[in-house]
């Protein structure tokens, strides 16, 4: 069956001009060009007149973590709490909604300690005044930090005696006792430990599929996959419940064993999931002022400056490990000593094998512009979180002063030296808004209206090609995704106006009218 979409821009993204006319047949992409000329080929097909919208290929995803989204959408929602006494309210009607008995968990998800009155992270006293006979757990936007109430440490058998975990820190009071706070590897080993309902989240997961094609994405990261995340994803799968395709990196540190447990998902879609190689973390978030830099950070204890979750010996060890079985490894680095410590330590294991996986620097929020040119020589992909400008960039001011924070995401740099990248949201850190990232990339406003880094802008042209074509190259996808050419797969999506014809403070605005995967719709705006 072929569809004929005419009556519109047509965005190849491929370096040809602009189209009027797409032919699509079986799920890939048959011919692009002049509507006139595809007349002919287009005899008998179904014919979609766009009505002067545009469209150009779907959108990948750059990192972001679909089952933490999914587990957040059965959450309560804490995000722009601006009072402890907000989040307090949110989780009592959370509870009294969904009926959740004394002694079960009520788990909230994207308080951010900066856009509280009180500009600290709760305690498990505040906690306990709340929900006093529910064990709770709350966590940061960040998904990097939370807290849990007293119960809840009950529950998880945190006590005085616990130690602090490589790569993490239990918050303590004056006693040793835990006071509920739970920073990097602390709350992820312990959050992982609550149980969690198959059923419901396979529910979720097919929720949190359509919030990305309500973006305009197709191809989706699971960015940090262990066994409980490759159970509900491997289920989903052997059901033919996916719709979108997920590319999923196993925590090289914990489970790097199911990578080879299940090789024959090893760079394959199968039932639209595969295996896309390693993740590696190496510090933290630089909001939550965890992220591990060179310099001190500002406001604060003056020799401050977070700290790594690895020393350089199981670093390197992780990284002859992809190179040696020519893996692809991804890895999380905020901070410029952590992007340090990535360049200086891959640039040993490449020397030992020479394997050519396309390394992705994640984040790279802090990365400095001297250190970006090591990228280039490495061949390692970056993966901008870009969209820190806007939502972050004046917490970025407060933590490390202009002048570096004005360098966050250095994109322009970047793209000045040959480096690859695309960008992404880290949801459910933010929603996988492509558009809003658009924006964020090429005017660099932050929420005060500040201008941050205006030498880092780039074009909107240059931006979209971050989001399709680059993003698939980090993928190694390029060859099937990425531009509307003959061959390809017909991922598309169809926006309001053109983006390249639309003012860059407008970017924001433009609207995703419909999403489509392999020539089928999936997402249709009302």
């Amino acid at each position: 069956m072929k569809t004929f979409y005419f009556g519109g821009t047509v965005l190849p993204l491929d370096g040809t001009s602009p189209a009027s006319g797409l032919v699509i047949e079986d799920g890939k992409i048959l011919a692009v060009g002049k509507q006139a000329d595809l007349e002919p080929l287009a005899k008998n097909a179904c014919r979609v007149d766009l009505e002067g919208r545009t469209l150009m290929p779907a959108f990948i995803d750059g990192h972001s973590h679909i089952t933490a989204l999914a587990q957040t959408l059965g959450l309560a929602q804490l995000s722009g709490c601006r009072s402890l006494e907000e989040v307090g309210q949110r989780l009592k009607d959370f509870r009294n909604r969904w009926k959740v008995p004394a002694g079960e968990w009520v788990i909230g998800f994207g308080y951010d300690q900066n856009d509280l009155k009180e500009h600290r992270h709760p305690t498990a006293q505040d906690l306990d005044t709340m929900l006093p006979d529910c064990p709770v757990m709350v966590t940061h936007a960040s998904g990097h930090m939370g807290t849990v109430n007293s119960l809840g440490l009950k529950t998880l058998g945190i006590t005085k005696e616990t130690p602090d975990p490589e790569g993490g820190k239990i918050g303590r009071c004056e006693d040793g006792c835990p006071n509920g706070y739970l920073e990097e590897a602390a709350f992820t080993n312990m959050g992982s430990r609550i149980p969690r309902d198959p059923e419901a989240s396979l529910k979720n997961l097919s929720r949190a599929e359509e919030v990305y094609f309500s973006h305009g994405i197709t191809t989706i990261h699971e960015g940090l996959m262990r066994q409980p995340e490759w159970e509900l994803l491997q289920t989903a799968s052997s059901r033919g419940l996916l719709r979108g395709d997920v590319a999923a990196y196993v925590d090289i540190k914990d489970s790097a064993s199911l990578l080879e447990e299940h090789r024959d998902y090893l760079g394959t879609y199968r039932n639209r999931l595969k295996l896309a190689g390693y993740k590696l973390f190496l510090d933290g978030s630089p909001q939550g002022r965890t992220a591990w830099m060179t310099e001190p950070y500002q406001n604060g204890d003056p020799e401050y400056r977070g700290y790594p979750v690895h020393q350089d010996e199981q670093v390197l060890a992780f990284l002859e490990k992809a190179q040696r079985e020519g893996v692809q490894i991804v890895t999380h680095c905020n901070g410029d000593a952590a992007a340090e410590q990535l360049l200086r330590c891959y640039e040993q294991a490449y020397q030992k094998y020479h394997r050519d996986i396309r390394p992705v620097m994640i984040h790279a929020q802090l990365l400095r512009p001297d250190q970006v040119p090591k990228l280039r020589e490495l061949s390692m992909i970056a993966s901008f979180f870009v969209a820190h400008v806007y939502h972050w960039g004046d917490v970025h001011v407060e933590n490390f002063g202009w002048e570096r924070a004005s360098q966050i995401s250095p994109v322009k740099t970047a793209l000045e030296n040959g480096v690859i990248f695309d960008f992404h949201q880290d949801s459910p850190v933010i929603p996988p808004n492509m558009l809003e990232t658009l924006w964020c990339a090429v005017c660099r406003c932050t929420k005060s209206g500040k201008i941050l880094g205006e030498n880092q802008r780039i074009t909107t042209e240059e931006a979209l090609q971050a989001v399709t074509q680059n993003a698939a190259y980090a993928l190694f996808e390029e060859e099937e995704k990425g531009t509307l050419s003959p061959g390809k797969r017909a991922d598309l999506v169809i926006l309001d106006r053109d983006p390249l014809a639309c003012p860059p403070e407008k970017l924001k605005d433009l609207q995703v009218m419909e999403t489509i995967k392999d020539g089928k719709t999936v997402y249709k705006a009302d």
